[in-house]
């Protein structure tokens, strides 16, 4: 009887590290991507849990609708935005104002429910793009690599998985944060659990909302989640093709009252490219900025400080 080949130690064990990543993003380190051309791939067995929340989005067609869970699914939008666009975006990528380690970090947690990783993988990553936009270099550039790249294929690509922790020195020395870019599912299972769970004690005990576990998991986490993601990635592929050029940056950054509207003053985006280190990006008083104001009223209240405003050089360099 023919003998069966000896399977490699590696070979052996390449499934189960692949599927540990999706929980731990430090098993089996993506470090060993050995060539350009295996790290752009699209990393398939990785991205499962990415495209599963996309097709439980189905799910509503077996749960239906209710006025408390579409209302959970937009305020879950509307928070995890903010947090996304203040602190992951303004805050650990560009150091625009300041905050408590314990704010930092309430901001950081509902940042990661997001599903858009943690916020040093963000952060580093997002430091990348303004280092070289519209490159080669740059993770998600529709002039290089056009839209369905820019928009969602360079997310799961093998080397897009990993974290550059040299772009983020600043950042890598809170455990707390490194913790939530390892575990980087960790927030959003438990965000869908809790919501699975308010939606069964509410059809038990108050049946007259018409709700249910199933469907404020559906709405409240899947939906709004997936809207969440797309609309923040917008910002990636259509800014940098669609609106108006107020300053004459090296890249294709555009100003667009649309995508403002939908990211909370992301849209404001040539605004941005020519100036990052400001908190606000909408430049002019009607340039919609509701990130800016969320920070105006956190500033208020004492929550951060030192909000860094768009110096008069800047504006006095505007075409328009």
């Amino acid at each position: 009887m023919a003998r069966r080949p000896a399977v490699a130690p590696a070979a052996r064990w390449q499934m189960p590290a692949a599927v540990r990543r999706w929980f731990d993003t430090s098993a089996a380190a993506d470090a060993a991507v050995e060539d350009a051309g295996a790290a752009a791939r699209i990393d398939w067995l990785r991205a499962v849990p990415f495209i599963g929340m996309h097709l439980a989005c189905l799910g509503v067609l077996w749960t239906g609708a209710s006025w408390f869970a579409v209302g959970v699914a937009v305020a879950l939008y509307a928070l995890r935005m903010f947090a996304i666009t203040a602190f992951y975006h303004r805050y650990f990528s560009h150091r625009t104002f300041e905050a408590s380690r314990g704010v930092q970090f309430v901001f950081a947690l509902i940042g990661a429910a997001s599903v858009q990783r943690g916020p040093l993988w963000w952060a580093a990553h997002h430091r990348t793009h303004h280092r070289h936009a519209d490159q080669a270099e740059d993770p998600h550039s529709p002039r290089v690599q056009g839209f369905w790249r820019s928009h969602m294929g360079w997310f799961l690509t093998r080397g897009a998985f990993r974290t550059d922790w040299a772009r983020i020195p600043d950042l890598a020395k809170y455990p707390e944060l490194r913790w939530l870019d390892r575990f980087d599912l960790a927030v959003p299972v438990a965000l869908a659990a809790a919501l699975y769970l308010l939606g069964s004690v509410l059809q038990a005990r108050v049946p007259a909302l018409g709700t249910s576990g199933p469907q404020l998991l559906v709405w409240g986490f899947f939906i709004s989640t997936v809207v969440l993601f797309h609309a923040t990635v917008t910002i990636n592929s259509l800014a940098h093709r669609f609106g108006r050029r107020r300053f004459p940056t090296r890249d294709d950054s555009r100003n667009n009252l649309w995508l403002a509207l939908l990211t909370f003053g992301e849209g404001w985006h040539n605004n941005h490219h020519f100036f990052p280190g400001t908190a606000r990006q909408g430049f002019r008083w009607w340039e919609v900025d509701l990130t800016w104001y969320g920070l105006k009223l956190m500033a208020l209240f004492g929550l951060v400080s030192g909000l860094k405003p768009v110096p008069a050089w800047v504006l006095a360099k505007a075409e328009g």
